[in-house]
């Protein structure tokens, strides 16, 4: 018999609807329970993509004997880390406070009041390599609940006074400068892999924040070295394993230290951000082959992770048939059988594809050596070579097609969807993609549709049911993307959205006394602790992202209500930021944005006709990280609504640049040329 998960939508909740314990999504139902019975809570946090989660499930929650002492000793809650990410963060504090370390599974054992005693992550079915079996913890845990009742829950008393405590601390602002700047960038130098590329060692991940922040600062400095580290970093990530050679887009991280073997799972929110950061890349250097990665990683979005409704998917699955990564890898003879002996020697001499391979007898596709070796060693000129490593990629695409594909996860998030839809708008108009225009577009209408009631957002959305009240990752997000799609396609329609959902951020989640924002509303449930991330994870912080939202709807309407908030916060994290750059890439971006002063750009005139669309043309083909940008013609909506437009006449009948700092312009303009000359000043 199903248990109580067969009602959830989160697939990884259904994933163990079949399982014989006795589990409880998270509720009043299973608190209840807990009260009534006076039984301790373990608390099972996970995602569906997670490797280690399946393992688990596996080999402890499918044992009828470990769920039988689940179901006798405990409630059990499973819970969707990507559906309640306010559960996640305050639980996993919690462990790494206990333990020194977090991950997923996490497992974690609560007073029926909901505060924490004991945790960890993994446990393996028995005793293994020094660590506890799942049932000897199950079994200690009982007992000291029922023999040392009281010093558990004081413990467990103290342990949320230390957290509140942290959440709470007040850090002493600092001047903001760029003297602040070039110190996160000093600092973020000293942690860069000159080998490799990237921050650290193994596992490697791709950090999209921190090389977002120091792109900034190339732009910003000139510096050479510093758009080395960007820029090194991106080639090595697109020739590695990490890359989906054949069908584009990104795995999570690296499990070692050179971007070769993957984890192999694929999120969203990864490749939002490093289509983004290839794009800033291509626009920065005018090198094709970022431009290449940007629409190989969006199309497989538009491909492969979006409803045809419009909403974006989580994630999809490291495993198939029961193997992590056997969807990606390949022999020597699978591919001789696709491509034919003659093809298939060049190909494998690109993708250094071996006999012995690279991971459990199979190889993951990489690039380790240039073009001109491999066509040395094949006797081939370079550009014969890539003509065959292109038609036989397409040809390994269709085959690999024919393989089981790896599980998804088609639940939509409203902070993820976010994140991409950024991602599309910033693309449409720089690369002249109507299509991803339109996957923009569309996304924001099922958004804004489905996934917002009563002018509050909603969390999560599938099988046609939205659920679950937004956090501030999803309001800060969601209006970072409708910016953006403003700025692709200036329906004013767009930039108000985004303004309501600034303000409901303003009125629900600000604190003023720290500053900052909390991540749950004012209306939220009340829980173990009310959490506040100021530090960057796998995704921005909901604060760093909400300060940028804030300074580009300030620049547009000349509000310094919404300026003055977001400068509170980058004060006051200053001097933090200047010391943990990996930590906080995203809040440096605004940092960057608020101290080099952004350009405004306002284009008076019809949109889309050809005299203002060639002057928009030059706008999105720079890269300006820190510009506003607004159009309309003269007398509409919204030339009185935002402050850019308002008061700037065309000039001759022709569609106007006007160039700005802080609303003070140069000379309008209205020829493409005359306003080159005027962006190049502007951003020298």
């Amino acid at each position: 018999m199903p248990n109580r998960l067969a009602a959830e939508t989160s697939p990884y909740l259904l994933q163990h609807q079949d399982n014989p314990v006795d589990w409880y999504p998270w509720g009043e139902e299973a608190l209840q329970r807990a009260r009534d019975d006076d039984r301790p809570i373990l608390l099972s946090i996970g995602y569906s993509a997670c490797h280690w989660c399946h393992v688990m499930e596996h080999e402890s929650f499918e044992n009828p004997e470990i769920a039988a002492l689940m179901n006798e000793q405990f409630v059990s809650i499973k819970v969707d880390r990507e559906e309640r990410p306010d559960l996640d963060g305050i639980y996993m504090d919690a462990v790494q406070t206990m333990t020194g370390q977090g991950g997923w599974p996490m497992t974690v054992f609560l007073t029926p009041d909901g505060k924490p005693f004991y945790g960890g992550t993994y446990y393996p079915p028995e005793d293994r390599q020094g660590r506890p079996g799942f049932p000897k913890i199950l079994r200690a845990i009982a007992e000291a609940y029922r023999e040392q009742r009281a010093e558990l829950e004081q413990g467990a008393t103290e342990l949320q006074a230390h957290l509140s405590r942290i959440s709470t601390v007040e850090i002493p602002p600092d001047e903001l400068s760029e003297q602040t700047l070039d110190a996160a960038l000093a600092q973020l130098s000293q942690n860069y892999d000159t080998r490799h590329g990237g921050f650290g060692g193994a596992p490697k991940f791709p950090q999209p924040m921190a090389l977002d922040f120091a792109l900034r600062s190339y732009k910003r400095t000139g510096d050479l070295q510093t758009l080395d580290i960007v820029s090194h970093t991106l080639d090595e990530m697109s020739a590695g394993g990490i890359y989906d050679h054949l069908g584009g887009g990104f795995s999570r991280y690296s499990v070692d230290d050179r971007w070769l073997v993957p984890h192999f799972e694929k999120m969203l929110y990864d490749n939002a951000q490093l289509a983004r950061l290839y794009l800033a890349a291509w626009q920065a250097t005018g090198n094709a082959h970022y431009r290449q990665i940007t629409e190989q990683t969006l199309d497989y979005i538009r491909r492969e992770m979006t409803a045809p409704e419009g909403g974006f998917y989580s994630t999809q699955d490291a495993d198939s048939e029961g193997e992590e990564g056997r969807f990606y890898v390949w022999t020597p003879t699978e591919i001789r059988d696709v491509l034919g002996a003659e093809d298939a020697a060049v190909f494998n001499q690109y993708y250094h594809v071996t006999e012995g391979g690279n991971f459990e007898g199979r190889n993951i596709l990489s690039v380790p050596r240039a073009v001109d070796v491999v066509a040395t060693v094949t006797a081939k000129e370079p550009g014969e070579v890539m003509e065959i490593v292109t038609r036989c990629r397409d040809a390994l695409y269709v085959a690999r097609e024919m393989r089981v594909h790896p599980g998804r996860d088609e639940k939509v998030l409203t902070a993820w969807n976010g994140l991409m839809l950024r991602a599309f708008a910033d693309a449409a108009p720089a690369l002249g993609r109507a299509d991803y225009l339109e996957t923009a577009i569309q996304n924001a209408e099922f958004v804004l549709s489905k996934l917002k009631q009563d002018g509050r957002l909603l969390r999560t959305y599938k099988d046609g049911q939205a659920k679950l009240n937004g956090y501030l990752e999803d309001y800060a997000f969601y209006a970072d993307g409708l910016l953006a799609l403003y700025e692709a396609t200036f329906d004013l329609r767009w930039l108000q959205e985004a303004r309501a959902l600034a303000d409901t951020m303003l009125e629900r989640f600000w604190a003023p006394d720290l500053p900052g924002f909390y991540d749950t509303s004012t209306d939220h449930e009340q829980l173990f602790n009310r959490p506040r991330s100021l530090y960057d994870n796998a995704i921005p912080s909901g604060n760093s992202v909400a300060c940028e939202a804030l300074l580009r709807l300030g620049a547009l309407y000349a509000d310094v209500r919404y300026q003055e908030v977001a400068a509170s916060v980058l004060a006051r994290m200053a001097p933090v930021m200047a010391e943990h750059p990996t930590a906080f890439g995203r809040l440096l971006c605004a940092a960057d944005f608020l101290v080099t002063t952004p350009l405004e750009v306002a284009i008076i005139g019809d949109p889309q006709a050809d005299d203002a669309r060639s002057l928009l043309s030059e706008v999105y083909s720079r890269y300006v990280p820190n510009r506003v940008l607004a159009a309309a013609p003269e007398g509409t909506e919204a030339s009185d609504e935002v402050a850019l437009l308002t008061r700037r006449p065309q000039v001759q009948g022709r569609a106007t640049a006007y160039v700005c700092h802080r609303y003070v312009c140069q000379p309008p303009v209205t020829h493409s040329q005359d306003l080159i000359e005027q962006l190049e000043r502007a951003t020298a």
